[in-house]
């Protein structure tokens, strides 16, 4: 009997204050709900409990072929993480209408962790998190992941002058009316996202 395959929610957002755990909390209730979990099992990696600076390895990450071939600590734990599992569901706010530059860091810290391994993108933000999600996408294929076709994106209830968008912001709180709209309207899509991810590492050469 094959062993069970652990699927990663990363939450990508590393400032203060910050929504990003709840949001990666609503992904992974959502989840563990609607979805089926036979064969994977679900973990939760928080990207700003590994405090990375920019990249400042020696070498080059594709020349760096295990985690513990890192020459810093904090390069080894990101490396030895991501390394643990078997495919990901990425959860990454917008900044600035692209992705955060702490996610594409911790992107670009690791390169044989990554490839091959399947990955679901969520984003979330005023309008969603398109850019965001877009430009996550072209990274990530590029290097090599298998990127899920659904992409679910978020947007906070009332846009940019919502009181959802505040709470947000300045006090990292997700209010109830976005995430009735989003269990309501993007909810089917965050798990078709999981199940695209899921069968792809319950059968990696098909």
């Amino acid at each position: 009997m094959s062993s069970t395959k652990s699927i990663a929610i990363i939450t990508g957002s590393t400032r203060t204050p910050r929504v990003g755990p709840n949001v990666a909390s609503f992904v992974r209730k959502t989840i563990q709900d609607k979805a089926g979990l036979q064969g994977v099992s679900l973990a939760s990696v928080d990207l700003a409990e590994f405090k990375l600076p920019v990249y400042d390895e020696p070498s080059v990450p594709a020349m760096i072929l295990e985690p513990d071939k890192y020459a810093n600590e904090h390069s080894r734990r990101w490396a030895q993480e991501i390394s643990r599992h078997d495919g990901y569901i990425l959860v990454s706010p917008e900044y600035n209408y692209g992705m955060p530059g702490g996610v594409k860091n911790a992107i670009d810290y690791l390169y044989h962790p990554w490839k091959g391994k399947p990955v679901g993108i969520v984003t979330y933000g005023l309008d969603g998190g398109k850019t965001a999600s877009d430009q996550l996408e072209n990274s990530l294929s590029r290097m090599g992941l298998q990127v899920a076709a659904i992409k679910p994106q978020l947007p906070f209830k009332g846009g940019g002058t919502g009181a959802d968008t505040s709470s947000a912001m300045v006090k990292g709180e997700l209010g109830k009316d976005s995430i009735e709209e989003w269990t309501q309207v993007a909810s089917d899509n965050i798990v078709k996202a999981f199940e695209e991810v899921k069968a792809a590492v319950l059968n990696p050469y098909s």
